[in-house]
């Protein structure tokens, strides 16, 4: 009885859980293959979006690339198919799949990063590039030559144009850096795609819009005015640039641009040095080994570009000339410069027949010149001052969008890495030349974060031309309240080979005793509004690197010597400040080359 009783149990017990066991399992199975369908779905609507965005960007080359006489005509016609390409991705992720997927553990990240993405890049399509389209448009259809200049009125036109457009541009594509990493592979391509188009974009505007505000007041809008312009060379380096060779002076009037010849910079020396502070006298005179005597050779050792400009008018104002002559403002400008006008405008002639081109104006000034004169060393400033005096003369003469468009291009480029850099004393004038960029300064700006590194060469040699710089820069610690953490490493490497040295000139390799020696002090300054920590040389002696404070600002400085094919690295971690929108860079004394020789590695931080 009991035995039938329990098989009578057993037999229930089965009759009520397989049924349980079968509604569960198909319920599984049913979830799976909804699953399967949802992803089959997000995997396809991924490469719909990928396509539509990729279509969009890929039409945009008359931004991307070289902007030619007709790129806003094309634009004006194509922007309502990208317009309709990005609305397409933007409202496929914007679906009721997608925004459910948003939801959800592990992918929802991702889901909301692609979605950021479409939103930012439809808005771009939508409003900014329209915008500023029709200011290039404005431009191309202008008559811009006037004469050998430039006609200034249609560019005022077009600055209010301008500078929405590049507002509203710069505001989204931070959108677009801000947004998380994704980890989907898919998705991170497209992202990777996406931020390196619309931040090429992004910096092409940005560096049109720069130099068109300032181009008017710089090229005498309203009044005539006069510059001193100063060459330098960075093979004998200086923190802002290098050694003053010659100085020319010119003139700028309603567009129109004149260069007068340069005078080499012993025609200065009779007028003593320029004004400086007490704390620059102690670093950079009563410390060696180089004592620097402040006259006008030494008038780009200042890290800011507005103590170089109040210490040369000093000197201006003692010498003849400018005591006729009253200074409106400096620009410097050093042989890269140089070779970025010549590729511009064209190929320079010599007299002994010589062509320099876009590609070898830059090594020319920099180091052959030096070698081909070796003994007769005067005659290398002026072949410099012939230079500059005429490819900045043939500057903008017959202008076009095209040609203004790469002038634009290129002076910003060379305001960031130091190659050009002004100052006006008119302090109006002067505000908006800083706010472009062009004002070379210590780091200032707690938004877009730099580290300053200035190196004044203490060897007088011409040894500046074999010292390559790098820097690694990583972020190691991401945090929205306190600011992002940087490991950066700083190279100097000196490739100049032992066997080499003998045959270089004095002036070139520098003095007996001191022959194929980079010897450079260096002064680093930590981004405003943050730190720099755990500074040190590689292998080095713990002391190697000192902090000290300069014109009231705090600085670690060091002096290295480096011996042919010696290599030495800086490591140190720098904090920026929680308001930063961007990521780390180095403002530094420019190299006798383009490119900043900055490599960032890992990831980057969320700035939301």
């Amino acid at each position: 009885m009991a035995s039938h009783h329990s098989t009578h149990y057993r037999s229930h017990r089965r009759h009520r859980v397989w049924p349980w066991v079968a509604t569960t399992l198909g319920i599984v199975v049913a979830l799976i293959i909804a699953a399967g369908i949802c992803g089959m779905k997000l995997y396809r609507d991924a490469q719909q979006i990928q396509a539509h965005e990729s279509k969009a960007l890929s039409m945009m080359k008359g931004l991307s690339g070289d902007i030619q006489n007709t790129s806003s005509d094309n634009l004006q016609l194509i922007i309502p198919e990208i317009q309709k390409e990005v609305e397409a991705a933007n409202t496929t992720a914007h679906g009721s799949l997608w925004n459910f997927a948003a939801k959800m553990p592990f992918i929802g990240g991702d889901i909301i990063t692609l979605q950021g993405m479409t939103e930012v890049i439809q808005s771009i399509f939508g409003d900014s590039v329209p915008e500023f389209t029709s200011a290039l448009t404005t431009l191309q259809h202008a008559n811009l030559a006037n004469g050998d200049g430039v006609n200034l009125q249609p560019i005022i036109e077009a600055q209010p144009k301008l500078a929405i457009a590049n507002k509203s541009l710069q505001e989204q594509v931070q959108r677009y850096n801000s947004l998380r990493e994704p980890n989907l592979r898919q998705i991170q391509t497209a992202y990777d795609q996406g931020s390196e188009k619309l931040n090429g974009i992004a910096e092409k505007v940005n560096a049109l819009t720069n130099t068109f505000s300032i181009l008017p007041e710089f090229l005498g809008s309203g009044q005539a005015r006069t510059y001193a312009v100063m060459a330098m060379t960075t093979s004998e380096m200086r923190s802002s640039g290098g050694l003053i060779g010659s100085v020319g002076e010119m003139t700028s009037d309603h567009g129109n641009l004149h260069v007068g010849d340069f005078r080499p910079n012993k025609q200065y020396l009779d007028y003593g040095y320029g004004d400086h502070s007490a704390d620059m006298n102690r670093v950079f005179t009563e410390d060696g080994p180089l004592h620097m005597s402040f006259d006008v050779r030494d008038m780009a050792v200042f890290p800011n570009v507005e103590d170089a400009a109040n210490s040369m008018r000093s000197i201006w104002n003692r010498t003849p000339w400018g005591q006729s002559t009253t200074l409106d403002g400096i620009v410097m400008v050093d042989p890269v410069f140089v070779q970025e006008l010549v590729k511009i405008g064209g190929n320079v002639t010599l007299p002994d027949g010589l062509v320099l081109t876009g590609e070898n104006t830059a090594q020319y000034l920099l180091n052959t010149v030096y070698l081909d004169y070796a003994g007769n060393e005067g005659e290398t400033d002026g072949v410099f001052g012939l230079i500059a005096e005429q490819v900045i003369n043939d500057m903008f003469k017959n202008v076009n969008i095209s040609k203004l468009a790469k002038i634009g291009e290129m002076m910003d480029r060379m305001a960031q890495e130091r190659h050009f850099s002004m100052y006006v004393f008119d302090e109006n004038i002067e505000k908006n030349i800083e706010k472009a960029g062009f004002s070379g300064t210590i780091p200032n700006d707690t938004a877009n974060p730099s580290i300053g590194i200035y190196l004044t060469e203490q060897n007088p040699s011409k040894m500046g031309w074999y010292i390559k710089r790098t820097a690694k820069i990583t972020a190691v610690s991401c945090d929205a309240a306190k600011g992002t953490t940087y490991h950066v490493e700083y190279s100097l490497d000196n490739t100049l080979k032992d066997a080499d040295v003998a045959k270089l000139p004095e002036y070139v390799a520098g003095p007996t005793g001191y022959e194929g020696l980079g010897i450079e002090k260096i002064l680093f300054y930590p981004p405003e509004g943050g730190t720099i920590t755990n500074m040190a040389l590689l292998n080095g002696s713990a002391d190697a690197v000192k902090q000290d404070t300069l014109d009231g600002r705090n600085i670690y400085r060091t002096t290295v010597q480096l011996s042919p094919q010696q290599r030495v690295t800086y490591s140190f971690d720098v904090t920026v400040s929680p308001k930063a929108q961007s990521r780390l860079t180095i403002d530094q004394t420019p190299m006798g080359w383009t490119g900043t020789g900055i490599q960032y590695e890992g990831g980057h931080c969320s700035t939301k």
